[in-house]
């Protein structure tokens, strides 16, 4: 993958600024790139990965990786230091770098779950938008029947980007709306389906069993859909974001992970956590509100952009 525009990776950078400033606010030497390397700068800056929520394990395992470079001599200053983590974190992460990929046989499902407030109904939107320039024509579908604004905004949306929409009432079936979407992206040659979901705490199993009956639904009317269950996190939530995430993965399955509001919290390590612990790749992240703030996920554009 192409490393992002100039412009994105400022945006990162800027979206990432908080998480930068707390990894590297008690470990100044780091933060400046100058002066040697010792004991006290290698435990400052286990504890500051661990306060970003890069997990303690990994910020262990990362710490004893430089210690005994720098035992070797190989970290002859706190800009080494700097490089070899950056280093670091691009490796950990490019296995997850996978970028969506709407395929044939058409009309290609993506169903887009998550809990309340994590930014599901603008995530769709955006990521229509994005495949949208990817040359294929996309059909949106409000399946968060429990809120008339969800139905709103995404009619919003497809108008925005120019998508095909299917709706039903308020308090509708959601598992209706997939049906009626899928059927409709048939009929009218849509490439791909992006279904909205109704925000669902992870810790009410009834909540998430209705959520079953919508995968269901999707694979009896296409064998193999939905092909792409989109998790959204909300990265604000930090390590929260990894019982949510187990718990999707558990009912729904879960194919990709998107990352919003990463501008918005000094927890981007929760990036590095949550892929350490959640076997999917990362699809996109999201740095700002607009419609070209949520890109495909980049390793290295993210650890150039977090170190």
């Amino acid at each position: 993958m192409t490393n992002p525009p100039d412009s994105f990776l400022s945006r990162l950078k800027a979206g990432l600024s908080k998480t930068r400033e707390l990894l590297f606010m008690n470990v100044e030497a780091v933060a400046r790139g100058i002066g040697p390397v010792d004991e006290k700068v290698l435990s400052e800056l286990e504890d500051a990965l661990i306060l970003a929520d890069a997990g303690a394990g990994l910020a262990q395992e990362y710490v004893e990786t430089l210690r005994a470079k720098w035992r070797r001599g190989e970290l002859p200053d706190t800009g080494a230091l700097r490089s070899a983590l950056r280093g670091m974190i691009a490796a950990t992460l490019s296995s997850r770098m996978v970028p969506l990929d709407v395929r044939p046989p058409y009309p290609f499902v993506v169903l887009v779950v998550g809990v309340n407030g994590v930014g599901k109904t603008t995530t769709v939107g955006k990521v229509a938008h994005w495949v949208k320039g990817q040359g294929h024509p996309v059909l949106l579908a409000a399946g968060d029947t429990f809120r008339a604004a969800a139905i709103g905004q995404l009619k919003i949306w497809a108008d925005r980007v120019g998508a095909d929409f299917v709706q039903h009432k308020e308090g509708s079936d959601s598992s209706a709306v997939a049906f009626d979407a899928v059927n409709a992206a048939k009929a009218r040659g849509a490439h791909a389906v992006l279904i909205d979901t109704a925000g669902r705490l992870h810790t009410k199993s009834n909540l998430m069993e209705e959520m079953r009956k919508v995968v269901r639904v999707i694979g009896k009317e296409i064998p193999g859909a939905p092909h792409e269950v989109l998790l959204v996190l909300d990265a604000t939530n930090g390590r929260n974001a990894i019982a949510q995430a187990r718990t999707f993965r558990e009912f729904t399955g879960v194919t990709g992970l998107v990352l919003t509001k990463l501008d918005g919290t000094a927890k981007g390590g929760v990036v590095l956590s949550v892929t350490r612990e959640i076997d999917a790749p990362v699809r996109f992240i999201g740095v700002g509100e607009g419609i070209d703030d949520l890109r495909p996920f980049d390793a290295h554009a993210f650890a150039e952009a977090l170190i």
